[in-house]
């Protein structure tokens, strides 16, 4: 095992809870409605996506600049007052850094709401962080992940992808990574190179190591 790369909203912290307060917000500023259903349609998605997606559901001509930083604001406002990061998560953290084994931050968020958690979680635990700003395709388009083994110097297939949406699973699997995964709104189902646990708490570096390819 080369690398082992986190996703953030729904994984590492539990932040999809302030996303659909946020989007509730931005979507009655439009004009329109929003519902826990709706958000399951951008789970593990891009800004773009979402703000698309808004201004599709709510019919309004304000424009995605617009939007776009009014979520960004009202994440950052939000995030500001600290974040819960998920149970396990630090524990597998120090267990990766105990054994040297390198870790990167892989996220859709965009670099002001990855910089916003971080102040909670901790900017050097992880030894790469890719997030939208990095990359010219997001999830679930494999650049992410492949960006984050390059930084990392690390080959795909020896490397682990915890992930906690559909759309974050295909990206870890498009690169060619061995996939954990642990469904936050949405189902994920096992896989051929994919692991399906209900909390961190049950993985363990050994449990990564056993699930790369020999």
């Amino acid at each position: 095992m080369e690398a082992v790369f986190f996703d953030m909203d729904g994984l590492l912290v539990d932040t999809e809870r302030v996303w659909l307060e946020v989007e509730t917000e931005v979507m009655a500023g439009l004009g329109g409605q929003w519902t826990p259903e709706h958000q399951t349609h951008l789970v593990g998605g891009s800004m773009e996506r979402t703000v698309g997606y808004m201004l599709a559901v709510s019919g309004s001509s304000v424009s995605p600049a617009q939007v776009r930083e009014s979520m960004i604001t009202g994440m950052v406002a939000r995030l500001a007052g600290g974040v819960r990061v998920m149970p396990g998560a630090d524990e597998l953290l120090e267990a990766l850094r105990d054994e040297g084994v390198p870790v990167a931050l892989v996220t859709s968020s965009l670099p002001e709401i990855a910089d916003a958690v971080l102040k909670s979680v901790g900017r050097d635990r992880f030894d790469a962080i890719v997030t939208a700003g990095d990359v010219v395709r997001p999830k679930p388009d494999p650049e992410p992940y492949l960006t984050a083994a390059r930084l990392l110097g690390a080959e795909p297939v020896h490397s682990v992808v915890l992930e906690d949406s559909p759309t974050g699973v295909a990206a870890a699997t498009a690169a060619g990574c061995a996939v954990v995964a642990v469904p936050s709104l949405l189902p994920i189902e096992a896989a051929p190179g994919r692991l399906v646990v209900p909390s961190l708490t049950e993985v363990t570096v050994a449990t990564l190591r056993a699930h790369v390819p020999v």
